[in-house]
């Protein structure tokens, strides 16, 4: 009885999903393309599934408890990614179920890992429901449904914090839950236009701007072309994409703060992210002179413009590619993964443990080393003049050796299937963090339609386990959780 008013809820979240389809749907009719049936029978089974899951459970509805925050995101984030799949399998001659599952997966946490080939030729209307579940799920469809739908209640505070990303999530900007997610959607919305317009400007059909702005903002990094962004190969077009790339790698409220107190103090004043620009920025550097020293590149200008887009692409983990960086020396793309590990910052869009964390993780690690010399001494961890509590600390810590097994179990399980080691820690590596291609057979030449159904349902749970950070996932595998 304790799920069934959880499932009262998912079938409102798929009712909601029905009538986002719309909007592919509607690209369809006006474009004449293949999609119009798909999405129309697609659009009637998931309504007609949504409202049976309402009809059946509504006399259940109750204001949701701490536990069932999580319940609820697990299965919000699992069931939706089968819907959304289902247009997809319909749309695509010969699209397997597991591979549309992995696609509408990596579409709606914002991953961009791709099973399709031959994108250029796919209908209209699949390229927008590609790119638009993605602008979606790139800032959490839990929280738009905490800002918008009122039958969550108090309890859209334990989704809140379920979905949000980073360690620190007791903060509120205002003093009711629903107004700090609509908050972050407003900021989000005019990040969107922003983008949509500045990619019009630079070059984009208007069709293609609303797609890639979809991909940029969510720092997923769908695109219509096999080519990605080596389709325009236009210096404007990358200096757009890698402007609202980093603006979307900002935690999204410290825009709501700075505008509420009109002052940017609390942007360069956040030592957060300081180190995100600080860090894009010396990996830009040492990459670039790498590259030149290693005669990648005959134009050192040519090697900082392709640097700098792909830097910023898989550090934000986005996962755009204007050329096969695969084909550098190593050194550079596994950089690369590893910026993408945790260069975004708490609250945004980006995925990877988030560089909140690795401050943490650093200063503690200074502090212990302190303890050695001065046993007694007094010397809390410190971020942006604020003591940060053992609480936090023991969380950061929990997650940080949660993720390192994560990543550890999962490459061996690829291994065991029979992938390569660079694939398969590569694969586990982007899919974990949301970046989108990896390096060997699922680099940003080729795509993730090589590895077999076995391999795929894991790339599939690893994005899973990646967008709601871990905890929220795996706290639903223990007994405890479940005992009264």
């Amino acid at each position: 009885m304790g799920l069934l008013p959880v499932t009262a809820l998912v079938g409102r979240l798929v009712v909601l999903l029905s009538l986002l389809m719309l909007v592919p749907a509607g690209f369809a009719w006006f474009g004449g393309d293949a999609g119009l049936r798909p999405f129309s029978q697609a659009i009637v089974t998931t309504l007609v599934c949504g409202l049976l899951l309402s009809v059946l459970t509504r006399r259940f509805r109750r204001e949701l408890q701490p536990r069932d925050g999580f319940v609820l995101v697990g299965m919000t984030w699992t069931v939706l990614p089968l819907f959304g799949a289902l247009p997809l399998w319909l749309a695509v001659p010969g699209l397997s179920v597991t591979d549309a599952y992995f696609e509408a997966m990596s579409a709606i946490t914002a991953t961009g890992a791709t099973a399709l080939a031959g994108l250029d030729a796919l209908p209209l209307s699949v390229n927008v429901w590609r790119c638009f579940m993605m602008w979606v799920g790139g800032l959490g469809i839990i929280v738009l449904a905490v800002a918008i739908l009122p039958l969550l209640g108090v309890g859209g505070t334990q989704l809140f914090k379920a979905e949000a990303a980073g360690p620190m999530k007791d903060q509120k900007l205002t003093p009711r839950i629903a107004d700090t997610a609509r908050a972050i959607w407003g900021i989000y919305g005019l990040l969107s236009v922003s983008c949509f317009l500045a990619y019009h400007w630079a070059g984009m059909s208007w069709v293609d701007a609303f797609l890639h702005m979809c991909s940029t903002v969510s720092l997923g990094g769908f695109s219509s072309y096999d080519a990605s962004f080596g389709h325009w190969d236009s210096a404007r077009i990358e200096a757009v994409a890698m402007l609202f790339m980093m603006l979307s790698g900002i935690n999204l409220l410290l825009y709501f703060v700075a505008w509420r107190g009109r002052s940017l103090a609390p942007l360069w004043r956040n030592p957060e992210l300081l180190a995100f620009y600080l860090v894009i920025l010396g990996s830009i550097a040492l990459i670039t002179g790498y590259l030149v020293v290693h005669e990648a590149y005959a134009d050192w200008l040519m090697a900082l413009r392709r640097t700098a887009f792909h830097v910023i692409s898989v550090a934000t983990t986005t996962g755009y590619a204007s050329d096969n960086y695969a084909q550098w020396p190593l050194f550079a793309p596994l950089l690369m993964i590893l910026l993408g590990c945790f260069a975004t910052c708490a609250g945004s869009t980006g995925g990877g443990i988030k560089m909140v964390r690795m401050l943490l993780l650093l200063k503690q690690s200074q502090r212990e080393l302190v303890r050695i010399v001065h046993p007694n001494v007094v010397n809390p961890v410190v971020l942006g003049g604020r003591a940060v509590g053992d609480r936090v600390m023991q969380s950061v810590i929990a997650f940080m050796m949660l993720y390192g097994a994560t990543l550890v179990g999962l490459t061996l399980i690829l291994l065991f299937s029979g992938l390569d080691v660079v694939t398969a820690f590569t694969a586990v590596i982007a899919c974990v963090n949301n970046i989108g291609p990896g390096l060997g057979d699922v680099g940003p030449a080729v795509n993730y339609g090589t590895l077999n159904d076995f391999q795929t349902w894991v790339c599939s749970f690893a994005m899973l386990l990646g967008r709601l950070e871990l905890l929220s996932v795996l706290v639903l595998f223990t007994p405890q959780f479940w005992r009264r």
